[in-house]
């Protein structure tokens, strides 16, 4: 996957990530805090051919000649072997004070190098932005490849910047709604893999698999409460499509709305009293709350002619949604406590949005022509990614808690 920026900060900070002093490796770490730091957005890392000099302690560091090349920041640091593993230091330096910022050391396997390099970056990212950063973070999403009988759905896993896939699950019936528990070590997911709707709560660690709903009719949408004990999901078995619970702990089943209308898409409140849902029983999909427990429905939004597919910020404060006016999609996001909906795509095809752990950044899908592909946006939407994928049908993200 390559990230592009597609619009970013205009004051994004000039810093230089020298190679670090590295014997060996799978993996630069120099290499990955740049493509990490200079993807956010918020920085414009100078290239390594650019560099006056390379430092790898502080005592070579000349601080004249990086100000002189207009670095507002400077980072160095040395990967050493050392019994089967590598001690990883860096340091982070004001060029114009010649001041350090930030200094860690810690170990890291050879095949972990990767994972070390992003932790880098997080550090890096919250010290200078002053928001915690996303680089450690997995995504989930589907891919699909082929038409007709040769079409191939799969479930997939990978690092925030694309790195390290892992496919989940395979079929070549489609695949739908990855959900992460919150603890990220399971995804609930539906499958047709049997020609009709079925949800699956997977163990990540090992495939492990149990299916846990495949009553008659919609079996769809399911969102991990925030304990990670139950399950929102969408059926239909008793008619209409309806919002329901169910326990993982005793499997009991729980029917939160009951209308003659289209209840689908719930998602949780982080203090799980309140679930979201779309609903069409005004006439058009729109955004409605009930009580986890049942009971109390409200509905939520009022601009637009669409708003589906709520997913809450960390915090609770802020809601994204799918935002329509005619054939115009675009991801909006709604300030809980005043109700005020702030656009922040163009659209016209954006769909499936899904907050960052740090609550800034939105992941969602998107098509252009007959190819789909993930985009982020920053809460403000001063700040656009497009993450372009080998694959030309990428959709359904799911940003790990």
């Amino acid at each position: 996957m390559d990230i592009e920026i597609t619009e970013g900060i205009e004051s994004a900070l000039p810093i230089a990530i020298v190679p670090f002093a590295q014997q060996g490796g799978p993996v630069s770490i120099s290499s990955v805090v740049s493509h990490d730091l200079g993807g956010s957005g918020y920085f414009r890392p100078m290239s390594e051919q650019s560099m006056p000099s390379r430092p790898t302690s502080p005592e070579a560091i000349q601080f004249g000649e990086w100000k002189s090349v207009g670095q507002n920041y400077i980072v160095i640091g040395q990967a050493v072997p050392a019994g089967g593993q590598y001690n990883v230091q860096f340091q982070l330096f004001d060029v114009n004070s010649g001041s350090q910022l930030l200094g860690y050391r810690m170990a890291s396997t050879a095949q972990d190098l990767r994972r070390t390099a992003h932790h880098i970056s997080d550090l890096i990212f919250e010290k200078l932005i002053g928001k915690k950063g996303v680089f450690s973070g997995r995504i989930a999403y589907i891919t699909s490849s082929g038409q007709g009988a040769s079409a191939t759905h799969r479930l997939q896993v990978a690092d925030a910047d694309g790195f390290n896939p892992q496919t989940i699950a395979t079929s070549s019936e489609p695949l739908m709604s990855p959900s992460w528990s919150p603890d990220g070590r399971r995804m609930a997911y539906v499958s047709f893999e049997r020609k009709t709707a079925a949800i699956y709560v997977q163990t990540l660690a090992t495939g492990q698999r149990v299916k846990v709903a495949e009553f008659p009719g919609i079996n769809g949408a399911p969102s991990w409460s925030p304990d990670g004990s139950k399950l929102a999901l969408t059926l239909s078995k008793d008619g209409s499509p309806d919002i329901y619970v169910l326990s993982l702990v005793n499997n009991s089943l729980r029917k939160i709305t009951n209308s003659s209308a289209i209840d689908t898409e719930p998602t949780w409140s982080p203090d799980g009293g309140t679930i979201v849902f779309t609903s069409d029983r005004g006439g058009k999909p729109q955004l409605y709350r009930v009580s986890s427990q049942g009971g109390g429905e409200k509905r939520i939004t009022f601009s637009g002619s669409y708003n589906a597919r709520a997913s809450f910020s960390p915090d609770g404060k802020n809601i994204a949604m799918v935002h329509g006016n005619g054939n115009d999609y675009r991801i909006a996001v709604m300030d809980v406590g005043s109700g005020a909906i702030n656009v922040l795509t163009s659209g016209p095809t954006d769909e499936s949005p899904s907050f960052a752990p740090n609550g800034d950044m939105i992941l969602y899908a998107s098509q252009r022509g007959s190819g789909g592909f993930l985009a982020a946006v920053s809460l403000d939407g001063k700040m656009q990614q497009k993450l372009v994928f080998d694959s030309n049908a990428v959709r359904e993200p799911s940003w790990a808690p």
